[in-house]
């Protein structure tokens, strides 16, 4: 069975779990842990994307992140790329050190971002790393302990967790801690990363109740949320795939969209692929980076490749793009059949 495509979209909330291959150590000791995190937190910074919620476990990691400038998928391909090299390295092995893909479930904010923050910051527990909310507290390999203002990661975002829980810090940090302490006996929660048709209604007990009442659910594997949620989430990715298609189905290449904007810009393609900065030049390039991602489905890493840019430039231009007051006239001359 074919695996199914990543999810996505700016400001998209992601619970994402990667485990070591066959369930192996891949956190040896704390030079490991702390590479892995010096890696997250460069990555983290330089693409804009938020950290809520993250733990290091012996063989798995876990993530609660939302999309910034650049994808989830591009984010994950640095971060674990680079830390699988520098594991090999140091440690004389060879081979992969990550089991398949990571697990990248899109979450329903209102609804789950808590109930993700409780779930990961509470693994090290339920897993005895710890044996208290007092070792908890202090643990440096968990974002409980940053929230908790006993360890200091500037890239997590613990000032909008604690928002959720009061205007005043202090206050807001004991209603967090109680709200912690109380997860510790709900134990694992399949729920939340089991199967999607479980997943998005809500639990084993409101999916038996929808179907004693005949109750048709929206459900996929990859989204946590209503069944509202999950039909609008697929809806969107189905349209961006129409989208693609009738890119594909008229010969529209990202080679032919570079020359349609350069014939229409009056610039010269070499130009707009060289180190020019000229306004003139960056404007075409956030033209051809926001028709790219959003009309032919173009992977961020290929147009930036094209362009001779960075990936978190392909996705600042390409907002910078869809503002462009002009876009639907190169969008519209892109799609104008070749005589």
């Amino acid at each position: 069975m074919p695996r199914q495509a990543r999810i996505d979209a700016p400001g998209a909330l992601h619970h994402i779990i990667t485990r070591g291959i066959e369930s192996k150590i891949i956190f040896n000791d704390s030079l490991d842990h702390n590479v892995f995190l010096d890696r997250l937190k460069k990555i983290l910074e330089e693409t804009e994307t938020p950290c809520f919620a993250w733990a290091l476990m012996p063989n798995h990691v876990h993530l609660l992140l939302r999309t910034g400038i650049v994808p989830i998928s591009t984010v994950m391909r640095r971060l674990l790329t680079g830390y699988a090299q520098y594991f090999n390295r140091r440690h004389e092995r060879s081979g992969h050190l990550f089991q398949n893909r990571y697990k990248s479930i899109l979450c329903e904010e209102n609804a789950y971002l808590l109930e993700l923050v409780r779930y990961i910051h509470l693994n090290p527990l339920r897993a005895a790393v710890v044996d208290s909310m007092s070792g908890l507290n202090i643990y440096p390999y968990c974002g409980h302990s940053v929230i908790m203002r006993n360890i200091r990661r500037n890239w997590q975002d613990s000032n909008y967790v604690l928002s959720l829980f009061g205007e005043k810090e202090e206050i807001a940090r004991k209603s967090y801690c109680r709200f912690i302490s109380k997860g510790v006996s709900q134990g694992r929660r399949p729920e939340l990363v089991g199967g999607g048709m479980i997943r998005s209604a809500g639990g084993w007990h409101s999916v038996t109740e929808l179907r004693n009442n005949r109750i048709r659910i929206n459900s996929d594997e990859r989204i946590l949320g209503s069944s509202d949620f999950v039909k609008s989430v697929l809806g969107k990715a189905d349209e961006r795939y129409e989208k693609k298609t009738e890119a594909a189905s008229m010969g529209i290449t990202l080679e032919r969209l570079i020359r349609s904007v350069s014939k229409q810009a009056d610039i010269e393609e070499k130009l707009i692929v060289s180190s020019s900065r000229r306004r003139a030049v960056a404007s075409a390039r956030s033209i051809i980076c926001s028709l790219a991602l959003d009309r032919l489905g173009e992977k961020g890493v290929n147009v930036a490749r094209r362009l001779n840019i960075s990936e978190s430039s392909v996705s600042k231009l390409a907002n910078k793009g869809r503002k462009d007051p002009d876009i639907k006239k190169y969008e519209t001359e892109l799609y104008r059949p070749i005589s």
